[in-house]
């Protein structure tokens, strides 16, 4: 995607908010996070939909909580985010990406608690970008204005997901050109709590004292827990294809494809699986990523490099345009969208692994003869 520092310009850092593309159907009343009472009578959404999104909330499950054993101290992280694009061998650009490193300040939240407060996304559109742009543009909103938000991060952010969706289909009903879709992948710092939600194929990967921890799953029809969702909802796979259109299993927007979405569900799902951990100082920067990225890098592999390049520059901006070169390098075939977000204001440190302990002996004979040419010596 070309947007960053808000004006569609590469190199989002932490004072960026996105851009708002939106087409002429929908502008008027999605144009801005601090939408007009007016504009907000026009989410009203369908009963039946706005059922599926209470009933689905309420069936919420998040993923454990990821282990920091032995690391209960009192950390206070900082964030410091960057992110990159580029549109790769693609004829289109269809990633989006959103960086806000202070959400209290940013979208004027009143009932929010002083501290650290961050929204983070990263989306991957096909059949077109507006799909990926109304979800960079909205999802944090919803979330925001959600009555559960902040005290149940979880539920707000899984409706969120929902009602994005929702929201979106009725934009397409009044405007057929946005028809699109799009993976979403979304990142909430709040305090010391990292959430991770995420429905689609982006990855993101926590570096903790360098080893990598994937904070979300990959969505893909071959899962065996996607297809058996999938057939259950009536779906099928082909050739790696849900329904033999599409290579992942989760995503918001595609109402468009016949069989995929309806007001009573479908194969083809917006709910996020949703993963959480307590932040400790062994925690030291998050990736979040698109497909094209991690077709070329396996996780640990993209965490080793990104620690690299940090403490060559400790730039976020840098490391995530950084990661984006090597992708194209390594000759990745999609489009390309980056956000790194640190947990320091110092580079990673260097990693000393402890010496093993060796243990030597000496045999008897050999004592005799180290004792012989001592007696040598002493003649």
């Amino acid at each position: 995607m070309e947007e960053s520092k808000g004006n569609g310009e590469n190199g989002s850092s932490s004072e960026s908010r996105p851009p708002n593309p939106l087409a002429g159907a929908y502008r008027q009343c999605f144009s801005s996070a601090r939408a007009a009472s007016s504009c907000k009578k026009s989410l009203v959404r369908h009963p039946s939909l706005v059922e599926q999104v209470k009933m689905k909330a309420m069936d919420l499950s998040v993923e454990p909580e990821i282990g920091t054993e032995g690391c209960e101290t009192e950390f206070i992280p900082i964030v410091r985010s960057g992110a990159w694009a580029d549109i790769g061998f693609r004829q289109s650009m269809e990633d989006a990406y959103i960086c806000v490193d202070n959400i209290m300040h940013d979208y004027g939240l009143k009932n929010f608690s002083e501290g650290l407060n961050a929204f983070y996304g990263v989306f991957d559109g096909h059949g077109g970008k507006h799909a990926a742009d109304f979800a960079c543009n909205h999802l944090l909103r919803f979330i925001v204005e959600d009555e559960d938000f902040p005290r149940e991060i979880e539920r707000a952010v899984a409706s969120a997901f929902l009602q994005t969706d929702t929201a979106f289909a009725e934009a397409c009903s009044i405007d057929a050109a946005l028809d699109s879709g799009t993976t979403a992948l979304a990142a909430l710092v709040v305090g010391r709590s990292l959430v991770v939600a995420n429905a689609g194929d982006c990855r993101a990967v926590l570096c903790r004292r360098g080893k990598a921890i994937e904070m979300s799953r990959d969505h893909k029809p071959i899962c065996t827990k996607e297809r058996k969702r999938i057939e259950a909802l009536g779906g099928y796979i082909y050739d790696g294809y849900l329904n033999g259109q599409l290579n992942v299993a989760r995503a918001l927007g595609d109402w468009h494809m016949e069989g995929m979405k309806g007001q009573d569900g479908g194969p083809l799902s917006a709910d996020p699986e949703l993963m959480r951990t307590r932040l400790t100082e062994e925690d030291e920067f998050l990736i979040m990523g698109c497909d094209g990225i991690w077709d070329v890098f396996r996780s640990q592999n993209a965490v080793d490099f990104a620690r690299r390049k940090l403490q060559e520059h400790n730039d976020p901006v840098t490391c995530s345009k950084d990661l984006v070169d090597e992708a194209l390098k390594r000759k990745s075939g999609d489009n390309l969208a980056v956000v790194v977000v640190c947990f320091h204001s110092k580079p990673p440190p260097n990693l000393v692994a402890p010496r093993p302990r060796v243990q030597r002996s000496i045999s008897a004979e050999g004592l005799r003869e180290l004792q012989g040419f001592l007696d040598t010596l002493g003649n």
